[in-house]
């Protein structure tokens, strides 16, 4: 589904000296996969999620998604892809702290092309275990639980892909293992996820690892588990 070709992404600083965050990268995710993103502070892994969410834009290569060379589309069309192909969920959950969980996870379904959007919201809330929760505030929540919502939202327009940037960084062991159990049950029904981590632990959960050093791909190979 997605296929990254030499991709390179470089940034200056104000200086004017050039930072090489990507070198020649890639990378190919197929439909279903539940891949880690690994590395240390640095590496490149954000830029990467950023490239693949169309967030950024490299300087060199190609991002094919399905076959069509998405990097070189404009602005508003890659809104138009980014808003219906691909969901996000980040580590500091980036909820709108004046509305209800209901209301935040409709918030994508603004700038949807959608000819009906009644239900998605509830549906998606329902999908994280948070039924019950539809009209509370993020104050109201616990970390688990707006990370659910987070989710929920990620999920609303039923994306091809979901990306994942650290997403269990802020919360306690037993709300992380929670999220986890979300995200595994999500690929066991078919969703795409890449997951960005610096937590070799984390990552381990995952089907695939691919490990970034200094920008550069230098290991991709699936996760081994013990028959017991």
């Amino acid at each position: 589904m997605i296929e990254l070709q030499g991709i390179g992404r470089t940034y200056r600083r104000p200086s004017g000296e050039a930072v090489r965050a990507l070198d020649d990268v890639s990378l190919r995710i197929e439909r279903g996969e539940f891949l880690a993103i690994v590395g240390t502070s640095g590496s490149g892994k954000s830029t990467l999620m950023n490239v693949v969410g169309l967030l950024d834009v490299p300087n060199e290569g190609r991002y094919l998604l399905d076959g069509e060379d998405v990097a070189g589309l404009g602005i508003d069309a890659q809104a138009r892809v980014r808003n219906k192909r691909i969901g996000f969920v980040f580590q500091a959950f980036h909820l709108l702290p004046r509305t209800s969980a209901l209301e935040n996870v409709e918030l994508p379904l603004l700038y949807s092309d959608r000819s009906s959007s009644d239900g998605l919201g509830r549906r998606a809330l329902e999908a994280v275990g948070l039924g019950d929760r539809m009209d509370h505030r993020p104050s109201e929540l616990s970390g688990g639980q707006q990370q659910r919502v987070a989710i929920a939202r990620a999920l609303v327009n039923d994306p091809d892909v979901l990306l994942a940037d650290e997403p269990t960084g802020n919360l306690d062991a037993r709300s992380a293992g929670e999220i986890l159990s979300i995200f595994r049950s999500l690929n066991e029904a078919g969703r795409t996820i890449v997951l960005v981590t610096h937590d070799a632990g984390l990552a381990a959960t995952c089907k695939r690892i691919a490990r970034l050093e200094d920008g550069r791909l230098v290991a991709d190979e699936a996760v081994v588990r013990s028959a017991n």
